[in-house]
């Protein structure tokens, strides 16, 4: 046997007997499926596991470099104890990992999508997502979410274009992990395949809130998905505290009784109830009585916190800016006497199969892999006034 046949036998052996230890309902190591199919011969060795390779391309990758500095939900406050990105979906990954390991699932397949789920997020988050969408909309051309806009990065933007060969399954849970639907009882489509995975990517862009409509393939998918939700509430209400917009005393009673009162005992009350409810089966399941104080502190949050006064008075002001640097940027692309605009340069850096993306789409691309402090410091530039003191400095 040649020397690259036996890495191959032994990495295959290895595979089994790790699938051999996994739940009948976890996804195994040797179902990894790639959507982009190459050339590149498999002879050299590997000591990664086939999922584990997807977590270090999304932890390598620019636009994980970027939720430093992406805030999650209150983005206008100068605290650096209040959750940004790249807290969230670590404590997401964390999460996800208690769940997966309660339920014997793929623990390496809810690393990749969970540290992925949010690598198409616009500046300023969910407001900024809103404002790109509303700008796709009135010129016709469909919709943005972050989540189709994750995966858009990952396989068409990174890498000057070139992408990342990551998994169907990893690709199909960060589609799929959609945080701002609640359900009691999740259970995957086992039966996705690669053109229904397509399928549903491109009708996020094209139907408006398709991206609602679709569950996840696999169950770590599943938990992963659970688990955006679990991350964020508990810390939504530190954070409202911490900054004074709401106090411990306005959480609801039902919430408290059986949920708690801060992270910490939210977070082991859903994570010990969702395993206890789903061990052994083919889907995830809170109990009644959960699940209806997750209810209601879900709504208490949305109304609250998200929709408190002073968040909606500033978070106008920056769908304000995220919409004026759109407009901006589709100028500056169809100035055909000025070519050295940011987002030309955008362009020019990647590949030759880019070149025919729709402007649309290329705008979307260039303004949502922007982080928040870069989006207003380029907004500044271009839209406010510069001091020069006593005299007028060219540039």
């Amino acid at each position: 046997m040649k020397k690259e046949d036996k890495i191959i036998h032994s990495s295959l052996v290895a595979t089994n007997l790790m699938d051999e230890r996994l739940s009948p309902y976890a996804t195994q190591n040797s179902q990894c499926i790639k959507v982009k199919h190459t050339h590149k011969p498999s002879t050299e060795f590997d000591i990664r596991w086939p999922f584990e390779k997807d977590i270090d391309r999304v932890l390598y990758s620019k636009s994980y470099s970027r939720y430093v500095d992406k805030t999650q939900a209150l983005s206008f406050f100068s605290n650096v104890h209040i959750t940004k990105r790249s807290l969230h979906v670590q404590w997401v990954s964390r999460i996800a990992r208690q769940i997966g390991r309660g339920l014997n699932l793929n623990l390496d397949l809810i690393e990749a999508i969970a540290l992925g789920h949010d690598l198409g997020h616009a500046p300023y988050g969910h407001v900024g997502e809103k404002a790109i969408n509303d700008c796709l909309e009135e010129r016709g051309f469909g919709y943005f979410n972050h989540n189709a806009n994750s995966v858009r990065h990952l396989l068409f933007i990174e890498r000057n274009g070139v992408g990342y060969n990551v998994s169907l399954q990893v690709l199909d849970g960060i589609l799929c992990h959609n945080g701002e639907i609640l359900s009691r009882i999740y259970k995957p489509d086992r039966h996705k395949t690669i053109a229904q995975f397509w399928d549903e990517y491109e009708k996020c862009w094209h139907i408006k809130n398709y991206s609602k409509k679709i569950v996840p393939m696999t169950l770590e998918g599943c938990v992963v998905r659970i688990s955006d939700v679990i991350s964020y509430v508990g810390k939504d209400i530190e954070d409202a505290i911490k900054v004074g917009i709401i106090s411990e005393d306005d959480l609801p009673q039902d919430v408290v009784t059986v949920l708690g009162k801060d992270n910490k005992s939210m977070i082991n009350r859903l994570i010990g109830d969702i395993v206890i409810h789903s061990y052994r089966k083919p889907y995830l399941e809170f109990s009644e009585e959960v699940y209806r104080a997750l209810e209601s502190l879900f709504q208490f949050i949305s109304v609250h916190i998200h929709h408190h006064p002073t968040l909606i008075k500033e978070n106008e002001k920056l769908t304000r800016l995220v919409k004026e640097l759109y407009n901006a940027f589709y100028e500056d692309l169809i100035d055909d006497k000025n070519e050295n605009h940011g987002i030309d340069l955008h362009v020019h850096k990647m590949v030759e199969t880019y070149q025919q993306t729709a402007i649309e789409l290329i705008v979307s691309d260039y303004l949502s892999g922007m982080t928040d402090s870069y989006a207003l410091r380029v907004y500044e530039d271009r839209f406010l006034p510069r001091q020069h003191g006593e005299m007028i400095q060219d540039d």
